[in-house]
């Protein structure tokens, strides 16, 4: 396992982060505390969760299985969404942070939090309040650094620039969706977070479950995330040629190295440049020593470059005009 500093701290992560959102759900609580464990026992030391999961039953399994050894974790959790009725009780006012930390805690049953993450912008909320909720938190002990998810690249930069500002707490990292097969943060997102020294912490690294290599093309999957209409991993948002063109590239690879097209597809973006730690999921036992086996190996250059190739966006201005005048000296 290899370890990175996030953004602009000195927390070293490992180069996975271990994403629980179906713990307590398609995974039940031994399977989910058995992965943890694993995970640990391999040199993982990043685990994400959120309040919303699986109504707080994600975060409860995670409190289990941390015990005894907390000071080897980092541990990430979130804040923003709804788990419960009341008016306050959604959103980044500082009613709902602060309310809803405690309750984080509660169910995983420590003190503080490594990394506290806004789970998506609020419009309604103004960001001065949730900066200076989040700094006290930072100040009390509760959390020692934060971060946002789901942000469009001027709500960060905003929020950067008002925590340098006001000298409150700064995002150390934010956790888009990222992957072969959605490449989108690569416009504004990733280059800010290049410059100002944000960790990047992908969620959806194999696209929902596409870029495990089991879909084919004109043939819809009837069970999982795929199979739906909603949300991101909707099979409408995954069906273009050119996601199926990403996958028989990755599929291509996968077999002239005798890796799984998911293998493949994590390691491309573990070297990714500005990417921190993507966050895996499994719903079995299975799917994480599959996924544990992207690590320890990298693809050649030529094969990183091909997948770099395939899944770019578009030349879209204002880069394709920009780029013509950037000095070389």
């Amino acid at each position: 396992m290899e370890y990175r500093t996030l953004g602009r701290s000195g927390l070293v992560v490992s180069q996975l982060c271990l994403g629980t959102m179906t713990f307590g759900n398609s995974t039940d609580e031994k399977d989910s505390i058995e992965m943890i464990h694993r995970f640990l026992d391999r040199g993982g030391n990043f685990l994400d969760t959120a309040n919303v999961y699986v109504g707080g039953k994600s975060e409860e399994i995670v409190g289990k299985a941390i015990q005894g050894r907390r000071q080897d974790v980092v541990l990430a959790t979130k804040v923003r969404m709804p788990i419960r009725e009341g008016v306050n009780n959604a959103g980044l006012s500082r009613k709902h942070i602060m309310d809803s930390i405690d309750l984080s805690l509660s169910r995983l049953q420590t003190d503080y939090v490594d990394l506290y993450q806004v789970h998506v912008w609020d419009f309604l909320t103004p960001i001065e309040e949730t900066l200076r909720a989040l700094d006290d938190l930072v100040r009390a002990g509760k959390v020692r650094y934060i971060g946002c998810s789901n942000f469009y690249a001027w709500q960060l930069m905003k929020s950067l620039c008002l925590s340098d500002f006001r000298g409150l707490s700064r995002f150390i990292s934010i956790q888009p969706q990222y992957s072969l097969v959605h490449r989108e943060m690569d416009r504004e997102v990733i280059p800010l977070c290049l410059e100002e020294n944000v960790g990047v912490i992908p969620w959806a690294p194999l696209g929902g479950g596409f870029l495990s290599g089991k879909y084919r093309q004109g043939s819809q999957p009837t069970e999982g995330r795929l199979s739906t209409d909603k949300g991101e991993s909707r099979w409408g948002l995954r069906m273009t040629d050119k996601n199926f063109a990403i996958l028989e590239e990755v599929n291509r690879i996968a077999r002239e190295i005798g890796k799984t097209p998911a293998q493949v597809s994590l390691n491309w973006l573990l070297y990714r440049p500005g990417i921190t730690a993507p966050i895996f999921g499994a719903r079995t036992l299975e799917q994480f020593e599959e996924n544990m086996g992207s690590i320890g190996w990298k693809l050649t250059e030529d094969q990183w470059n091909a997948l770099d190739l395939v899944s770019g966006l578009p030349d879209e201005y204002p880069k394709r005009f920009i780029e013509k005048f950037r000095r070389h000296i």
